[in-house]
């Protein structure tokens, strides 16, 4: 069984959510969304990036968790030559130790604006 959770951020138009928990685990999924008008965030990689993991901090904040209970992160760039900008924000907000991380470089992502896009796991103990 799954709880949505509340994060205050705009909702996504697709059949999604953004943020689940299940007992202590949570999951969360993001784009560089603008959290109060659920608009695409437009602008290099560094700016949407930001962008992004500020949503995932708001997510993993309204669960009851932080950025240092993540432990597995899989980030999809639509461009490869923007990995070294996206690491650099990624060393910004996720602590040490690490997460176990996979980036994969799509062709595209949905919607056509998005350079990025992120999908996490937390787990609450």
């Amino acid at each position: 069984m799954i709880e949505v959770v509340d994060t205050g951020i705009a909702r996504s138009k697709a059949p999604v959510n953004g943020t689940v928990r299940s007992d202590e685990r949570v999951f969360v999924t993001h784009v560089p969304r603008d959290p109060k008008t659920g608009e695409m965030v437009e602008g290099d990689m560094t700016t949407q990036a930001r962008r992004l993991f500020e949503n995932m901090k708001m997510s993993l904040d309204a669960a009851g968790g932080s950025m240092r209970d993540l432990v597995s992160v899989l980030i999809f760039l639509t461009d490869s030559s923007e990995f070294e900008a996206m690491n650099a924000v990624y060393r910004e907000y996720v602590p040490e130790p690490y997460p176990t991380r996979a980036t994969v470089v799509v062709k595209e992502l949905i919607g056509g604006k998005a350079r990025i896009e992120v999908q996490a796991h937390a787990c609450l103990m």
